[in-house]
């Protein structure tokens, strides 16, 4: 570990306590998540447990002293070594159609949109766990009607059911960061076909949060909705009190209403 050094542009924060790590790996059934990506393994702290228990285990690291010091320690027979950004990475090209779990000790200023790729792949990806930042953790499994509830929560918890597992402090990390993080878990959903345009509704609740001070009547201006739709009582609503459900049918209210994009 001495040969590696965490670099703030990357957000490194290195996880030194074993039994956290240990707790992470043991989230994972492998008995049907066989096909495991572990993103931003750094030192190997939590690959060292992932290692003995999945048929195919993949990493994928940017820093090039991390990688080194994974080719160093672990032979290709053992792990698959992606150099490389996950926010970048085809998917395609390394598991296919095939479906993937994901993992990892997740570097706190790409966390957000990590979890919106994850989304966006959420066809292959039954399962994801890990550390985040707690604000961002919080985020991400909070209830509808509080401040910390927004974009993350709502289309995190349409797809999966959110677990916030437990609070890490920051004296387990080298260097320690500024703040507390989590661990947390998501599951897919049986049914994660949604009842109406998944792209508008996306784009329903991306508008809605970007002024969340205002009601839905100001926030969604933009999709010109007509004015017997815009007297609907739920466009005096903020974002924040709708549920996931809620905004599937506001969603489908606006779709049968034709209402231009």
């Amino acid at each position: 570990m001495k040969n590696v050094r965490p670099k703030k542009k990357l957000g490194q924060h290195f996880l030194t306590d074993l039994n956290i790590a240990k707790k992470i790996a043991d989230l994972l059934d492998y008995s049907t998540h066989q096909n495991l990506l572990e993103i931003g393994p750094g030192t190997g702290v939590l690959t060292q447990y992932l290692i003995s228990k999945t048929a195919t285990l993949n990493l994928i690291e940017i820093d090039e002293e991390s990688i080194h010091f994974l080719q160093n320690k672990y032979t290709s027979e053992e792990l698959n070594l992606i150099r490389g950004d996950f926010l970048k990475l085809d998917l395609n090209s390394v598991f296919g159609t095939n479906s993937f779990s994901i993992i990892g000790n997740f570097p706190y200023n790409i966390s957000s949109q990590i979890v919106f790729k994850v989304l966006d792949n959420k066809t292959q990806i039954p399962f994801f766990a890990g550390m985040f930042q707690k604000e961002v953790a919080e985020r991400i499994c909070e209830p509808p009607g509080s401040k910390k509830y927004g974009i993350l929560s709502v289309l995190s918890q349409l797809y999966y059911k959110t677990e916030y597992l437990f609070s890490v402090p920051p004296s387990v990390f080298n260097p320690p960061p500024k703040v507390d993080s989590a661990v947390i878990k998501l599951t897919r959903k049986g049914n994660f076909n949604l009842d109406c345009d998944e792209t508008l509704l996306t784009k329903v609740v991306k508008l809605g949060f970007q002024q969340r001070r205002k009601t839905l009547r100001n926030s969604l201006k933009t999709l010109n909705l007509p004015d017997n739709l815009r007297e609907d009582s739920i466009f005096d609503l903020r974002p924040e009190t709708l549920s996931g459900d809620d905004f599937i049918q506001l969603t489908k209210r606006i779709d049968y209403g034709n209402i231009s994009n």
